[in-house]
């Protein structure tokens, strides 16, 4: 195997953390050989399976002054440039972005509204190595390369375990997630630092994207919520069966018929009956009877209360109706009650 005179990496594809070189085995490295470690670069030096030196951005000469562990076990003959067999370990220091995390299942959450509902979360983080000779010892391994999606694969793990804690130790009620998110970021972040660091990494940024309940309980929200805008229920029903009355009609009208217009018709009378109904359902249209709208002809129209004749037939008014002292009513001019005998003046 011949001597390497240059040691170095290129990481060709922004993706890469660590990158053995050589990939597999060891390489033999002559004493007095370059050592080029790019800007955002560290590279550990090892020898079977020990850590030898660690070195930062720049060009570097190897030899035992800067790596003083290489004296203690190899031979210095022919000159010191005796080649010596290592592996080295670039490890990329630059801080990593728009790394995903999300939960792998739904996360029972109990809410204090809705009760147990069935929640997902996802979003990003970013981290970067601060000490590359306790990641490749403790992560990487053996491994020749390792990428983001190795590390995050088993950082995932670390962040729904943290995060779950912190959502049922935050959160009270989905309804509250708008403004929580933050929150919620922040102290899922703080739980989750010492792990990063038990590794070599650090936790620069932790954002929640979102965390969405099943679509069945979207609906029941999106139902509650249309509910509470409705306000009165009364009005509202008045509203909803005035308009059906309006559609019905207009669907009678354009269906080109003398039949379709009767059914339309006919539909809109059935319709406008319920309505007086809703607008008074402790009171029956009796004629000469006075409603919440006024008084009822011999016919059926609501006139005013002061009104002597019907505006839609011309039908005269009856007199008012009176009420005997047990509230029975009594007709005009009456002087006992024909239910109960009672005097009525």
């Amino acid at each position: 195997m011949p001597a390497i005179d240059v040691v170095e990496w290129t990481d060709l594809t922004g993706e890469d953390i660590v990158h053995r070189w050589p990939q597999y085995g060891q390489a033999n490295i002559r004493l007095g050989s370059q050592l080029t470690v790019r800007e955002s670069q560290m590279a550990v030096f090892y020898r079977d399976g020990k850590g030898l030196d660690v070195f930062g951005p720049g060009r570097h000469t190897l030899s035992t002054a800067n790596i003083p562990l290489l004296q203690q076990i190899i031979n210095i003959p022919f000159g010191g440039r005796t080649p010596f067999q290592a592996e080295v370990y670039f490890v990329n220091m630059r801080t990593f972005t728009n790394l995903k995390w999300g939960t792998p299942s739904p996360v029972i959450f109990r809410d204090d509204e809705l009760g147990p509902v069935r929640l997902r979360a996802y979003g990003i983080f970013t981290m970067r190595v601060i000490d590359p000779q306790l990641f490749v010892n403790k992560v990487v391994g053996t491994e020749h390369r390792y990428d983001t999606e190795s590390v995050g694969a088993w950082l995932r793990d670390f962040i729904v375990a943290r995060f779950n804690d912190v959502l049922g130790e935050t959160l009270d009620s989905v309804y509250d997630l708008a403004g929580r998110y933050d929150e919620l970021g922040s102290a899922a972040k703080a739980r989750l630092t010492d792990d990063f660091r038990n590794y070599g990494l650090q936790l620069e940024d932790f954002l929640i994207d979102a965390v969405s309940p099943p679509d069945e309980v979207v609906e029941m929200i999106d139902e509650r919520t249309r509910m509470n805008a409705v306000g009165d229920m009364d009005n509202f029903t008045r509203y909803r069966t005035a308009k059906a009355i309006g559609e019905i009609s207009q669907a009678g009208g354009a269906g080109g018929g003398s039949a379709a217009t009767g059914a339309g018709l006919g539909l809109g009378m059935a319709m406008a009956q319920m309505m007086a109904q809703s607008l008074s359902p402790q009171q029956a249209a009796v004629p000469g009877v006075a409603t919440p709208m006024g008084r009822t002809c011999p016919n059926g129209h609501v006139v005013a209360a002061e009104a002597r004749f019907c505006a839609q037939c011309g039908e005269r008014m009856p007199e008012p109706t009176g009420t005997c002292p047990s509230g029975h009513p009594v007709p005009p001019g009456a002087k006992f009650c024909p239910e109960c005998g009672a005097r009525t003046d």
